[in-house]
């Protein structure tokens, strides 16, 4: 299987309605690890990720995959932070990407038997996902993101609206996908959930990317007063 990283981002920008919401942006997205974007709110995280995952159109300046655009988009998921659910069983849920991709029923049926059960929802199989909890909805979303065993994972704050356990299981999942080889990039506001998961940490401030480098130097000494401040739980405008 073709590598769809490293990921090269040169002047990237993305406006609507005439303003800036985020760019201009130069960024090198290597093969492995975490990455963890952070930032004060209305920084343009969640767009950052739209703009590398290919749902938000550049206004100008290149994202280009080690790939044709078309190839590594298959090989790419995303999870939102408010997990989408389709009205049918937690298995066909789970199941469904494989089957839009031409895979058997049966196949996919009993794949996805198996990704519920990696994310603990193996009790919930038959069940309707609209009546999940918030974190097994979740759980759901991330088991179908990753039964098609993508190269990256994009995530916009899985665990916003999670409680301490739902989270923790949540981070457990993502570590175990980071060390299987799936290269993650994620946003969140959880300086906490930063340092637990990031390998490399892009701090972003009023859609630029002031910061990026390894997460260990990041929150020993960040480089900007603005990331430093918000490291500390100062309000950053």
């Amino acid at each position: 299987m073709t590598a769809i990283l490293p990921l090269s981002v040169h002047a990237a920008q993305v406006r609507r309605r005439g303003k800036t919401i985020v760019g201009p942006i130069d960024l090198d997205l290597d093969t492995q690890g975490t990455t963890i974007v952070i930032g004060p709110n209305g920084a343009g995280k969640t767009t950052l990720l739209h703009m590398l995952h290919g749902l938000a159109r550049l206004s100008q300046g290149t994202v280009a995959w080690n790939t044709p655009t078309q190839d590594a988009q298959t090989k790419q998921a995303f999870v939102f932070q408010a997990p989408v659910v389709l009205r049918r069983s937690v298995r066909d849920n789970i199941a469904y990407p494989l089957i839009l991709h031409g895979v058997l029923k049966s196949e996919a049926r009993r794949r996805a038997e198996d990704w519920a059960a990696r994310v603990g929802l193996a009790e919930a199989l038959k069940r309707p996902a609209t009546v999940l909890s918030g974190g097994e909805k979740q759980k759901l979303a991330l088991a179908r993101a990753l039964i098609r065993e993508p190269q990256v994972l994009f995530l916009d704050e899985p665990t916003a609206n999670l409680d301490g356990r739902s989270t923790r299981e949540i981070e457990t999942i993502l570590h175990r996908t980071a060390a299987e080889g799936t290269r993650i990039v994620m946003t969140t506001h959880n300086i906490g959930q930063a340092q637990r998961l990031a390998s490399e940490v892009i701090f972003l401030y009023r859609g630029r990317v002031h910061e990026m480098t390894r997460a260990e130097a990041f929150f020993k000494g960040p480089r900007t007063p603005e990331a430093a401040a918000f490291i500390k739980g100062d309000i950053v405008e």
